[in-house]
């Protein structure tokens, strides 16, 4: 296994079975990819998931946060995962074989978090409002949705199965969903300072502004330079005021 694959992270968010979870972290092992993150486990006691046959000590090393932010700050790439169905999405989506050649070669540069949602709905709007773009896995009309254990295994299957393809590329390092989250909830700031962004429309637009500022796709170094612009603004935004 490549030591890049080292890079990629599977994040199941709010899963409800403590078996689907140790299924999951089965099928992780399998494929070589090692690094699990849990966001808000509905079962404490996940960990001892006699479906991780194999996988106990990458189970044991799982880790846990409270929210999804938290869980990919330290990626330069987020994938969610959908069945689709009759949800209207407001991101790019893309078929599993083409995703994970994009996934494998972010791989070179940065670390990657590939999201999970519940067993129920899946991702929520806004899980998915963290993610760069989006991945399903062409299943039947009617039958869409897949067990969490499979739907993790099949695309880390994608993502395995011809590695020969992954060619390497100097490519720029990307802005961490950290510093991406830092520059949304700046310009969020900015916005409702200035009086553009009304108190009770700040939740839809949030979401907005994360997708928009995901879409710029930015490099650490241009992330670093928004975030002092907007360090700006906003000091020059709340002397305007405080001298008003």
């Amino acid at each position: 296994m490549p030591a890049n694959f080292d890079r990629l992270c599977v994040v199941l968010v709010s899963p409800r079975n403590p078996l689907n979870i140790g299924a999951a972290a089965r099928a992780m092992s399998n494929f070589g990819v090692l690094r699990l993150r849990v966001v808000n486990p509905y079962e404490v006691a996940f960990r001892e998931a006699r479906s991780a046959m194999g996988a106990a000590p990458l189970l044991a090393k799982a880790k846990e946060f409270k929210s999804v932010a938290e869980a990919v700050a330290d990626c330069t790439l987020v994938v969610g995962t959908t069945a689709v169905q009759h949800r209207e999405l407001q991101h790019p989506l893309r078929r599993l074989e083409y995703g994970a050649r994009l996934i494998r070669k972010q791989l070179n540069s940065g670390r990657v978090a590939l999201l999970f949602g519940t067993e129920k709905t899946g991702l929520s709007n806004d899980d998915l409002s963290h993610c760069h773009w989006l991945m399903h896995v062409p299943t039947r009309e009617q039958h869409v949705s897949m067990n969490l254990g499979q739907a993790v295994a099949v695309c880390l299957y994608e993502l395995v199965r011809d590695l020969r393809k992954a060619t390497p590329e100097k490519v720029q390092k990307r802005a961490t969903a950290g510093e991406v989250e830092r520059i949304s909830s700046g310009l969020l700031e900015a916005l409702q300072v200035s009086g553009y962004v009304k108190p009770i429309a700040v939740v839809p637009t949030e979401e907005r502004v994360r997708r928009l500022v995901r879409r710029l796709e930015l490099s650490s170094r241009d992330a670093e330079l928004v975030l002092g612009m907007l360090r700006q603004i906003l000091w020059k935004l709340r002397g305007g005021m405080q001298k008003t």
